[in-house]
């Protein structure tokens, strides 16, 4: 039927918990959060952190869209952009946005319970860019 060929929220359960990227050369912290399936949505935080000052910040709602998972990000100082799935599989999912400036597609990819490798992809300035996130999962923080 065409609800089996439906993506599911379920279906990206491993990225639920509370992941980092500690840059020691950058003096810098990525910290990224996704919570469980509520409300026919999860939600995503993600922060970034350099010398102590928060840099940059953004809230991602993923939910089912017309069958795909939709991954809406509100990045801070800039306009909301929706990209949907194009490709899941057991541990890992594709979505892509060709429209949007850059990025065009955000990956992530579960390499093992501890370790979970997030991507965009885009051109800037007319050439292909790519930028990896290597997290690793960590216990979410309560102060």
């Amino acid at each position: 039927s065409a609800r089996a060929q439906s993506a599911r929220l379920e279906s990206v359960s491993w990225l639920i918990g509370c992941w980092e990227l500690l840059s020691q050369d950058q003096n810098q912290l990525v910290q990224e959060s996704w919570g469980a399936p509520l409300g026919g949505s999860m939600l995503g935080m993600s922060r970034t952190v350099r010398d102590g000052k928060l840099i940059q910040f953004e809230s991602i709602i993923l939910r089912v869209d017309k069958g795909k998972l939709a991954y809406e990000a509100h990045p801070s100082g800039q306009p909301t952009a929706t990209f949907l799935s194009t490709k899941i599989s057991d541990k890992s999912i594709l979505f892509e946005n060709p429209q949007h400036d850059f990025p065009q597609k955000i990956g992530y990819e579960l390499k093992d319970s501890s370790s979970l490798l997030a991507w965009i992809e885009g051109p800037v300035d007319g050439k292909p860019r790519r930028q990896e996130f290597p997290y690793r999962r960590v216990v979410c923080s309560e102060r």
